[in-house]
């Protein structure tokens, strides 16, 4: 099970930390993501880190403002959220994948966290 935290209102420029705390796997077996669904539009994907935490992958629109880590110890893994827009302001998502590696393929995620709500405001 997933269970993902921190999100809420925050304004243009802001900043907000994610977690995302696993319970019933072996944490570092898998790679996570995290996965955004603004109203009206697709889930994407925002980013993921491999079992180790020493590989991520990021969408563009978040390269240099986001930034994703995982605590294997703690079965916790992070999204810092910096420079915030209101084009991000979506429900996000954790994810666990089938795989130990960075994966991007929604399809490639067996497990679901129940969402956590982000919103900025200009």
């Amino acid at each position: 099970q997933l269970q993902a935290s921190g999100g809420g209102l925050v304004q243009a420029g802001d900043s907000l930390r994610l977690s995302c705390t696993a319970s019933g796997r072996t944490f570092s077996n898998y790679g996570m993501g995290w996965f955004r669904q603004a109203p009206g539009k697709e889930l994407e994907f925002v980013a993921t880190i491999n079992g180790d935490g020493d590989h991520t992958h990021y969408r563009d629109s978040v390269k240099g403002r986001f930034t994703i880590s995982r605590d294997n110890a703690k079965n916790t893994m992070y999204l810092e959220m910096n420079a915030l827009k209101p084009e991000d302001t979506a429900v996000y998502f954790c994810a666990a994948a089938i795989r130990a590696g960075v994966t991007v393929a929604r399809q490639l995620y067996e497990s679901w966290g129940q969402g956590t709500q982000v919103t900025v405001s200009s």
